[in-house]
C-alpha cells in the first residue's frame, strides 16, 4: 500500500494544481477579456439568498476579485447583501450585471429553475460563469447551456464542489488504481427525519413587500405565491431559518434527487470513469408527510451501468443511518469497500485481501478551492475541475433518477442523443417547460 499512497499523494498534488492542459479556444470576441496573472477580477453575483451570499464571501476572500454588482428580485435579500459590500451596484434585473463591459465573471446562485437562463445570458454576454448546482431544472436545457459555453468562449464552472474535496480525490484515486478490484455495485444516500409536518402546509397569499413574484417565477409556470414555493423564511435579524423550500416544488427543482444526490453521483461518475447509466428504474413516493411538497419523501433510484449498478436512496421519515453516517458513498469492490463523505475515508478490506484498511479524516474549505480553481481558469482559460459539461453529466443522472420516478416507467437512456428510446413521457419531461419570455 505504501507504492499506492505515494501514487495517490502525486495524484491529489496534481489536482489541487487544476486540469492544466485543457485550454478553452478563444474568439477575437474573447481575447479583450483575458486577464493577466495579476490583474483583479471584477465579479457580478446574480442570487443573494442564504447560497449567494455565501459564495460571496468566498469571491470577497480572494485578493485578485472584486465584487463590484449585485442582483436580487427580493430587494430584502439585496439590501442586506450590499451592505455587507459597499461600493458594489444592486440591480434587481440580472440583465442589467450581463449589460456592463466592466463585468468579468458572474456567479449563478438562484433557484434552479433559473440556472439555464441565467448561464446562457451571461455566456453570450462574454461572461464566465460559477453556476450552483444542479446545472440545469432540464436536460435539454443543460445541453444548451453547454452549447452557450462553447460556442461563446467561456469558463464555466459547476458547482459540485466535491470534486475540489481532498478526500474526494483521494477516493477518486482509490477506486480508480484498482485496489478495491473490480466494483460491482455502488451506494449513495442521504437520510433524515422531517415527520410530521415536514416543511409545513400554508396557503397561498400575496408576495411579501419587495418582491417580485413574477420575475422569481421566471420560465416556470406562472403560479399563485405561496411561501413554501418561494421558500425564504427570515427572521428579524435577516438569518435563514432553513434552505430555501422551493427544492420540494417539480417547478423549480428536483427535489433532495437533484439538490443533494447529484453531488454524490458526481462522484460517483467520476470515480467509476462514466457519462451516463444505459437503464434507470425509480420507486417512492410522498407518503407520510403532511406538507405541501410536490417531491417524495421517499426514494429508491437504481442506475444499471454497462459493469455496475448504482443506487441512491433518500428517505426523510427515518434517519437511522449506514454505518453512523446520515450520508455518503460505498464502492463495493470483490477487495475491499471504500466509504467516503465530506469529512471523511474509510477502506475496509474484504476477508482475505492483501489490502490494508485505511481510516482519514479531513477538515477544508472545498468550496473555497473550488472557487479557487474557477478564477485561476478565468485567467489561464483552462477548463475548470468540473466544467460545464461534466456537470451537465452528473445532473443528467441525477435527473434520470426523477424521471423515472414521475413516468413510472424503466428508462432505457441514449447516452448520444440524450433522449429515452422506449417513453415518450420522460422525454417530454427531459425538455421540460419554459415560460415566454425565458424560452431557452
Amino acid at each position: 500500500m505504501a507504492e499506492k499512497s505515494s501514487s495517490r499523494r502525486n495524484f491529489i498534488k496534481t489536482l489541487t494544481a487544476g486540469t492544466a492542459g485543457l485550454t478553452l479556444g478563444l474568439s477575437a470576441r474573447s481575447y479583450g477579456n483575458i486577464l493577466g496573472s495579476n490583474d483583479r477580477i471584477r465579479v457580478g453575483i446574480i442570487g443573494v439568498g442564504r447560497q449567494g451570499r455565501g459564495l460571496m464571501g468566498n469571491f470577497l476572500d480572494e485578493s485578485d476579485t472584486e465584487v463590484v454588482a449585485l442582483s436580487d428580485v427580493y430587494k430584502p435579500n439585496l439590501d442586506f447583501a450590499a451592505a455587507q459590500v459597499p461600493g458594489a451596484d444592486t440591480y434587481s434585473d440580472f440583465r442589467n450585471i450581463l449589460d456592463r463591459n466592466d463585468v468579468d465573471a458572474v456567479v449563478v446562485a438562484t433557484p434552479d429553475h433559473w440556472h439555464g437562463p441565467n448561464t446562457i445570458l451571461a455566456c453570450q454576454a462574454g461572461k464566465d460563469v460559477y453556476v450552483e448546482k444542479p446545472l440545469s431544472r432540464y436536460i435539454e436545457e443543460g445541453r444548451k447551456m453547454v452549447e452557450a459555453a462553447r460556442q461563446n468562449n467561456r469558463v464555466v464552472q459547476v458547482g459540485t464542489m466535491q470534486r475540489s474535496g481532498r478526500v474526494f480525490q483521494e477516493a477518486v484515486e482509490i477506486v480508480q488504481s484498482g485496489d478495491l478490484g473490480p466494483i460491482s455495485f455502488v451506494r449513495t444516500w442521504n437520510y433524515g427525519n422531517d415527520y410530521p409536518e415536514g416543511i409545513g402546509n400554508p396557503g397561498n397569499s400575496a408576495p411579501p413587500e419587495g418582491l417580485d413574484w413574477d420575475m422569481w417565477l421566471g420560465p416556470a409556470q406562472k403560479r399563485p405565491f405561496n411561501i413554501n414555493r418561494f421558500g425564504v423564511v427570515l427572521n428579524e435579524k435577516m438569518e435563514y431559518q432553513r434552505w430555501a423550500s422551493f427544492r420540494w416544488f417539480w417547478d423549480y427543482a428536483g427535489g433532495m434527487m437533484t439538490d443533494w444526490g447529484v453531488h454524490l453521483l458526481d462522484i460517483v461518475n467520476w470515480a467509476m470513469e462514466v457519462e451516463a447509466p444505459e437503464t434507470v428504474t425509480s420507486v417512492g413516493g410522498k407518503f407520510y408527510l403532511q406538507d405541501n411538497r410536490e417531491t417524495p419523501d421517499t426514494l429508491s433510484a437504481s442506475y444499471q451501468y454497462p459493469n455496475f449498478v448504482c443506487t441512491y436512496e433518500n428517505r426523510v421519515l427515518n434517519s437511522k443511518p449506514i454505518d453512523e453516517k446520515g450520508y455518503g458513498i460505498l464502492f463495493h469492490g470483490t477487495e475491499g469497500t471504500l466509504f467516503v463523505d465530506r469529512g471523511s475515508l474509510r477502506l475496509t478490506p474484504e476477508p482475505g485481501s492483501k489490502l490494508e484498511a485505511l481510516n482519514m479524516e479531513v477538515e477544508e474549505n472545498a468550496r473555497a478551492k473550488h472557487v479557487r480553481n474557477f478564477l485561476d481558469c478565468i485567467k489561464s482559460r483552462n477548463k475548470p475541475i468540473c466544467d460545464v459539461e461534466i456537470g451537465h453529466h452528473s445532473t443528467v443522472t441525477a435527473h434520470l433518477g426523477n424521471i423515472a420516478f414521475r413516468s413510472k416507467e424503466r428508462i432505457e437512456w441514449d447516452r448520444e442523443q440524450e433522449r429515452a428510446t422506449n417513453s415518450k413521457k420522460a422525454n417530454e419531461l427531459v425538455s421540460g417547460f419554459h415560460r415566454e419570455p425565458w424560452t431557452v
